[in-house]
């Protein structure tokens, strides 16, 4: 069912002693869809990987994956999980061959060898001892381990992590492709342009909350937007009006207006000008993107959903 909830949060919380790396969390993901959780480091994304992951027990709250407890239930889910992690424990001497066949004795229902190799084009490297690739090499391997037994959800902890940008687009464009396919995806990242590419939804966290949630589209649409057009001759900055809560600047003869309200603003200048007989030359509209987003959060101007 693809409008099924796959994962399930619920007020989650996770303390360590007395410091909450996780403060009251909710969120769900439905099948198919690829979810982002963004943050600075310490925001609380990998704990929550970890909860999710069974690797912790949440401090309180409920938290559930295909509809089982994580941690309870482990056993039961660890055949239709695949998890990558930030950083995972290989046997240096092994090849990545080896290192394949060690982790598909262990994996019910593994891909052959060849086929999750083709995956992650790690194919040229099978015969390379693990210890003698980069770190890039050693993130695409994760990911091959991860996948190996096709699970039905995907847990990545910063998954392109030290790729080149064109082992980049290739690990996104596979995430994409698999998620038409059925799997849930849910990934940590700091990149924003990779959670642009492939977020369905996606989650802000800053100090163990979520302060943004929802569409790319949604979380732009709440960020401020610039409105920028020629200064009509023989006009001034002066000579134009100030709609309420926007910031006007102009230089060589280009204004920006910022704004929250895009659409009423620009009505209200396009009125405006209608009235004086005057054409906004060069008009163009820019949204927010989500490095201004983190910026907002950055300043303190946080958000709630």
């Amino acid at each position: 069912m693809l409008n099924e909830s796959v994962i399930e949060v619920r007020d989650l919380r996770k303390k360590y002693g007395d410091f909450p790396a996780v403060d009251g969390i909710s969120f769900e993901v439905r099948r198919g869809q690829i979810f982002a959780l963004l943050g600075t480091n310490g925001a609380g994304k990998t704990t929550t990987l970890d909860v999710l992951g069974g690797f912790l027990r949440p401090t309180s709250g409920s938290v559930r994956v295909l509809g089982l407890d994580p941690a309870r239930d482990r056993a039961k889910l660890g055949s239709r999980l695949g998890i990558m992690l930030q950083e995972a424990g290989f046997f240096e001497s092994l090849t990545v061959a080896e290192t394949i066949d060690a982790w598909r004795r262990f994996t019910p229902g593994a891909r052959p060898r060849a086929e999750v190799l083709e995956l992650v084009g790690l194919t040229h490297r099978t015969s390379t001892g693990v210890g003698r690739l980069s770190g890039g090499e050693r993130r695409r391997l994760d990911l091959a381990l991860s996948l190996l037994g096709g699970p039905e959800v995907l847990f990545l902890d910063e998954p392109t992590t030290g790729l080149d940008p064109e082992a980049r687009r290739n690990t996104w464009n596979l995430l994409r492709e698999l998620a038409q396919r059925g799997m849930t995806v849910l990934l940590t990242t700091h990149y924003m342009e990779e959670a642009e590419f492939l977020a369905d939804r996606l989650a802000i966290m800053d100090r163990g909350s979520i302060v943004r949630e929802g569409s790319l589209a949604e979380i732009r649409a709440r960020t401020a937007s610039t409105i920028t057009f020629s200064l009509p001759a023989p006009l001034t900055l002066a000579d134009l009006p100030r709609p309420e809560n926007t910031q006007v600047e102009e230089e060589a003869g280009q204004v920006s207006v910022t704004t929250r309200e895009p659409q009423r603003t620009l009505g209200l200048l396009l009125g405006w000008a209608d009235t004086r007989n005057l054409d906004l030359t060069d008009i163009h509209v820019d949204a927010g993107s989500l490095e201004d987003v983190f910026l907002d959060i950055a300043t303190g101007e946080r958000t709630t959903r």
